[in-house]
């Protein structure tokens, strides 16, 4: 099935994501292939909980077995944040919002997206 017309659409939920960020590409927010929706990923931030040690981290849109990258390595300084987009993003059914940290447990992130059907 398609993803709908987002002019004709009976359902928007609101939803939030949270993960810590390990060092291997994770999905934060997935699209399932078939879904029949799409979601709209408003916000996504990035922060360093570690006191004293950077953190370089890699945000991806993955798709198909293509990860195109939005962020690559880009260095959250300890106890920092780091505010990925800028404006909305789309995921399409079968696509993925990935993120990898150049060290496990040291960043968090939260995502806030919709869902829309």
């Amino acid at each position: 099935m398609a993803a709908p017309n987002i002019v004709n659409v009976t359902t928007i939920t609101g939803k939030t994501a949270v993960q810590a960020v390990g060092t291997s590409a994770t999905a934060i927010v997935t699209n399932n292939s078939g879904s029949g929706k799409v979601l709209k990923v408003n916000f996504l931030m990035l922060a360093n909980t570690d006191g004293a040690a950077n953190v370089d981290a890699t945000v991806d849109l993955y798709r198909g077995s293509t990860a195109y990258k939005l962020a690559h390595t880009i260095l959250v300084p300890a106890d920092s944040s780091f505010d990925v987009l800028s404006a909305p993003l789309y995921l399409e059914e079968g696509d993925a919002l990935r993120l990898t940290a150049s060290a496990a447990g040291d960043l968090d992130a939260v995502c806030s997206y919709e869902e829309i059907s």
